[in-house]
């Protein structure tokens, strides 16, 4: 099988601790030989950088995420240039929106948001974006701070949503969700969709697989999103995974495995 990529794994997360080794380990045995490892706060830039420089195969991306949103600090966002500057990571994020928790100030999340999409223009790398029940309002973003590039992870909006994606250019990640028979609206776009916009993923430890419920995701489960969105499809498991794989590639800017 054609080497894959997950574009998105919280491998630095608590929850691996024990042991992230095998972890990484079985990510291999499986064909996932390249991992992109989204920070989600300042706290964990130097942990993620030093995890991605131990091991072969993980790409850090340093961002501030929308739900930690109490611990972030104006001043953040200039050590985030700095960062950026310093250690030329292969995107910016975990950024985004999130209008779905309740408590978390709109116009602050805006703030943020805004600013690492301008950082990511700048120093030309794509971000990694989060958005719940925000789609609209993330797409409006980067028409006005275009010209951008990226990629919006565990893409759960509507088709016209996914297509306005498409439109300005960024990927959908696609993980553990449509691997649910109940996920129609998903399972549709991701049949229907156009190739070049596709990433996999896995958002590890979180978003479990169908058959997997209550257990840990991790990185190795990555070939099942695969089986199942080249059913959806009708299409061979080696052409997804040579597709998906050269996406993350380029988007990226990831060196041959």
């Amino acid at each position: 099988m054609v080497a894959l990529v997950d574009s998105h794994s919280h491998l630095d997360a608590d929850a691996f601790d024990v042991d992230r080794a095998a972890v990484i380990e079985r990510a291999r045995r499986a064909g996932v030989t390249r991992q992109i490892l989204p920070a989600v706060a300042a706290s964990n830039w130097n942990a993620l950088r030093d995890l991605c420089a131990a091991q072969a195969g993980l790409f850090p991306a340093y961002g501030l995420h929308p739900m930690y949103l109490a611990e972030h600090r104006v001043e953040h966002l200039d050590r985030l240039d700095e960062l950026i500057r310093s250690e030329r990571p292969c995107a910016v994020g975990e950024c985004g929106l999130d209008f779905h928790v309740e408590g978390l100030d709109r116009d602050t999340q805006l703030r943020y948001f805004n600013r690492q999409l301008e950082l990511a223009r700048e120093h030309d790398l794509p971000v990694i974006v989060h958005a719940r029940r925000a789609f609209d309002e993330v797409a409006a973003c980067f028409r006005k701070l275009g010209p951008l590039r990226g990629v919006v992870h565990s893409f759960s909006g509507s088709e016209q949503q996914a297509e306005a994606f498409w439109k300005l250019g960024f990927s959908l990640g696609i993980g553990g969700p449509v691997t649910y028979s109940r996920a129609q609206r998903l399972r549709g776009i991701v049949a229907r969709m156009p190739l070049e916009y596709l990433l996999l993923e896995t958002d590890s430890p979180d978003q479990p697989l169908h058959g997997h419920q209550g257990q840990r995701n991790e990185p190795a489960l990555l070939v099942e999103v695969l089986r199942a969105v080249a059913g959806l499809r009708g299409e061979s498991e080696d052409q997804i995974a040579s597709i998906t794989s050269d996406n993350a590639r380029r988007l990226f800017r990831l060196p041959p495995p």
